[in-house]
């Protein structure tokens, strides 16, 4: 049986936060549906005026009037709050002492919908503080006159203030939630282990085996790992040309469209934001622009706690009342995906989009993912949004990366998914819905590649991912040390996706299917191969030169001359595919940026090949470092 403070808590849930019903005339019959807000709205003082365009876009996004009145900015929370806590006679509390509330799972029901929550006291009876909706507010009133001592166990916070208490409540309990979660629930998924003893144990003989082949090789075995190494380079070469040639033939559908009176959901916009104060305003402009109501957005900004500067520089800007700052813990891993995955548990939209804090999205772009999601089936959990670099004409460092961004965001992944296989995701411009995204465990805290491995993964749970037209601004680092830095980064997060679904390559051959596990194998296992291996086969290809210049033209060996041309078609073709892939997905206001710095190709591979073996040392020495990639605010828009 509960107890009377069980009883009271339920009452007042029940009269705080209980669902929209209209108002009721003596007889039972509705009257206007937003009777009871009107009345309070005007007993604290709202003009006709602004009711009434309150009441028109209340009925256009499908909310309440209070919802759209708390999202104009013609009033403070706090003002709101503090006005209503008059018309009820209760105590208004602008903070909430946290050594007051108890940790509990109900508490994370506060994060999303904050309306409740219980102060105790050794020195006093418990204090209920609840954030009431103004639809309420009569029902509340009726209740106080019937029990008049009801009134010394209630007061009034803001509902910022009883989520900004339950955050920090349960803030190390969540941490280690979000740091641990997956590799409980689904440990044969999870990165935390990066190699089982069964793969430990065949990467060492395969290390034992190449160290003894180098010392006792004989030329029959140098001839075997050549010709093995260039089929392989040759594999990956010929699955990039069939992906080009399908993006050739196949033209780019239009943005699917919503029309004017489709009701919109909420959406929740999650941006995890570190060392990153010099881009705050930039940020907040963008999501500024995002066409979509504001009482249908829940904008999260995700900072470590410990994160003065980028705090402080929030803190200077006067946020509107859709944004809310999340501060993660200093605890598990310092990587987005943990900060991600602890932001996510305060989502309170249907739908989830992942930016980052240099992104500028397209005002429309959520708008085209609702539209495509309502039209595809409920298997697709997830839409990836192109990726632009926008300073493309920086140098040939931006130039090649966005000539990389456009074969891979405008090219290969709408192939991919054209053929319903499975896409590595980028890290950004992800759109999700939000109930299959926390079923299959969110992010991994450990991978530092988060996208690519929650695409795969979201495949074999039985899902699919599909592409939007509509893009995403981003900016490419232009030294070649950032550039380093960020890309071994990807390399090492796309070594431990390959290691994780390869603990097992029967069980991912069945879920997944032959055609996938093997799309999989050639573009994610291909990318660290050809990366890994260009160096080799740049040095086979000159090896075998120098023999054939050392012989006379009728003595060369037939193997000799078909090696030849096998690693100078490997050499050659992917210098040519890379051009061709992107160039084909680029405007042509982007392609005149390219122009003479497509020369310096055979540099940027060599580099992507630096960062590839960067990358496998990373794994050994520390497998779960973020390389963080700073960002500088721009202006710049990609042609």
């Amino acid at each position: 049986m509960p107890n009377d403070d069980d009883q009271q808590v339920s009452s007042i849930r029940f009269l705080s936060h209980a669902p929209r019903n209209g108002r009721r005339s003596q007889h039972g019959t509705p009257t206007h549906p937003f009777g009871e807000e009107l009345l309070v709205l005007q007993q604290i003082g709202i003009l006709p005026t602004i009711l009434s365009r309150l009441i028109q876009q209340a009925l256009r996004n499908g909310t309440t009037v209070e919802q759209e009145f708390l999202t104009c900015d013609y009033m403070t929370a706090q003002d709101y709050y503090a006005r209503l806590a008059d018309l009820l006679d209760l105590p208004f509390m602008e903070n909430l002492p946290t050594q007051q509330i108890f940790d509990s799972e109900f508490l994370d029901s506060q994060l999303a919908q904050p309306a409740i929550i219980r102060l105790y006291d050794k020195t006093r009876p418990p204090v209920t503080v609840i954030a009431p909706e103004a639809r309420r507010l009569p029902a509340i009133q009726a209740r106080l006159r019937q029990s008049p001592e009801f009134a010394a166990s209630l007061a009034i916070a803001t509902p910022k203030t009883i989520a900004d208490a339950a955050w920090k409540v349960g803030a190390k309990r969540r941490a280690e939630a979000a740091s641990a979660q997956l590799f409980h629930a689904s440990p044969q998924h999870s990165a935390r282990t990066v190699l089982t003893a069964r793969q430990a144990f065949f990467a060492g003989l395969l290390i034992a085996l190449a160290c003894f082949g180098t010392v006792t090789a004989t030329q029959a075995t140098w001839i075997g790992i050549h010709t093995l190494l260039s089929l392989l380079y040759m594999g990956t070469l010929w699955f990039r040309s069939l992906l080009l040639f399908q993006n050739v033939r196949k033209p780019p559908a239009p943005p699917l469209l919503l029309s004017a009176s489709t009701c919109l959901p909420t959406y929740t916009v999650l941006v995890a934001i570190y060392r990153e104060s010099a881009i705050v305003p930039q940020l907040i402009g963008a999501m500024r622009q995002l066409n979509w109501p504001a009482s249908r957005l829940d904008i999260k900004l995700v900072c470590e706690e410990d994160d003065a500067e980028t705090l402080a520089a929030l803190n200077a800007i006067t946020l509107p009342s859709h944004f809310e700052i999340v501060l993660t813990p200093a605890l598990g891993p310092r990587t987005k995906p943990k900060a991600l995955t602890y932001a996510l548990a305060g989502a309170r939209g249907d739908y989830l989009v992942i930016y980052d804090a240099e992104d500028r999205p397209h005002p429309d772009q959520l708008k085209e993912a609702y539209a495509h999601f309502i039209m595809a089936p409920p298997e697709v959990a997830c839409l990836q949004a192109p990726l632009i670099i926008a300073n493309v004409a920086d140098n040939w460092i931006s130039s090649l990366f966005a000539l990389e961004y456009a074969a891979l965001f405008r090219g290969i992944l709408p192939s991919l998914s054209h053929y319903k296989m499975p896409l590595p995701l980028g890290g950004t411009s992800n759109h999700f819905r939000t109930d299959i995204l926390r079923k299959i465990g969110a992010w991994d805290p450990y991978n530092v590649t988060e996208d690519a491995d929650l695409g795969l993964r979201l495949y074999r749970a039985g899902y699919r991912c599909e592409t939007l037209m509509r893009p995403t601004l981003e900016d490419a680092p232009t030294s070649a040390h950032i550039w380093i830095g960020q890309r071994s980064r990807w390399f090492k997060g796309w070594l431990q996706t390959w290691l994780v679904l390869m603990r097992h390559p029967r069980a991912a051959w069945n879920t997944m299917g032959g055609k996938a596990f093997l799309v999989f194998q050639l573009l994610i296992g291909g990318m660290l191969i050809s990366a890994l291996l260009h160096p080799t086969i740049l040095v086979f290809l000159g090896m075998t030169l120098y023999a054939m210049l050392d012989k006379p033209t009728t003595d060369i060996p037939l193997r000799e001359t078909i090696m030849f041309w096998i690693d100078l078609m490997n050499i050659l073709g992917s210098y040519l595919v890379f051009l061709a892939l992107g160039s084909a997905a680029m405007t042509e206001g982007e392609r005149k940026h390219i122009g003479w710095r497509a020369a310096t190709i055979p540099i940027y591979w060599l580099m992507t090949s630096r960062a590839a073996w960067k990358a496998m040392i990373e794994l050994k020495t520390k497998p779960f470092f973020w390389n963080k990639t700073p960002h500088m605010p721009t202006q710049q828009v990609a042609a």
